[in-house]
């Protein structure tokens, strides 16, 4: 018996049993999850109909992921899954889904937000190395270092995000299909969605 996504099983909304008035067909049949782990790349190519393709990541490590408020994408590598609302079993198991929260490396937006900004990002105790010391107080001419005064004015983090980057992890949402489309692509949680996570996440930790 394949998969199928027919409506003959199931009851009418007033709760009649509905006699099948045919086999299953082509346009209804189903796949099997393709369960995207969180491991080195690996994708399956799936013909579908009308000679189409999907791809079906089967494990996943980086992703390409949008910071919102600065409008910037960086591609970072994935580091962990941390929650999914459907089911905590998919936490346990490292698997990437869409609309899952996961942890991932900050430092590709570290580096653009010091170099834009000229300002340094959740640097707390931790001292910079000498490159790093180079990119922020390189020596510029008059017109140049106008430019990055100006861009200082408005280089602010909110706190939530700047301590997650004081630890070089960021939680970012995933919104591509990875069983899909072949990607884990998402965006940096901000504001109240970064406070409602964080919420559920430290209210899982605790149980």
């Amino acid at each position: 018996m394949g998969i199928s996504r027919d409506k003959w099983h199931k009851r009418r909304k007033t709760g009649g049993r509905q006699a099948p008035l045919r086999k299953k067909r082509k346009f209804e049949l189903g796949r099997p999850p393709s369960h995207t782990k969180l491991a080195p790349k690996r994708i399956h190519t799936v013909r579908t109909r009308g000679g189409n393709k999907k791809y079906r990541a089967l494990r996943l490590d980086t992703g390409n992921f949008s910071w919102g408020s600065e409008s910037q994408t960086r591609k970072c590598r994935i580091i962990d899954v941390m929650y999914n609302a459907s089911n905590n079993e998919l936490v346990r198991t490292k698997t990437l889904v869409k609309n899952c929260i996961i942890q991932i490396d900050a430092v590709p937006f570290r580096q653009w937000f010091e170099a834009h900004y000229t300002t340094p990002l959740g640097r707390k105790k931790a001292k910079l190395s000498e490159a790093e010391e180079a990119v922020l107080n390189k020596k510029r001419s008059k017109k140049t270092q106008k430019k990055y005064d100006e861009r200082k004015k408005v280089a602010k983090v909110e706190q939530p995000l700047e301590d997650q980057f004081a630890t070089g992890r960021v939680l970012a949402c995933v919104s591509s299909r990875p069983g899909q489309c072949g990607r884990c692509d998402g965006y940096i949680l901000e504001g109240k969605e970064l406070e409602f996570y964080s919420r559920k996440i430290k209210a899982k930790k605790g149980k």
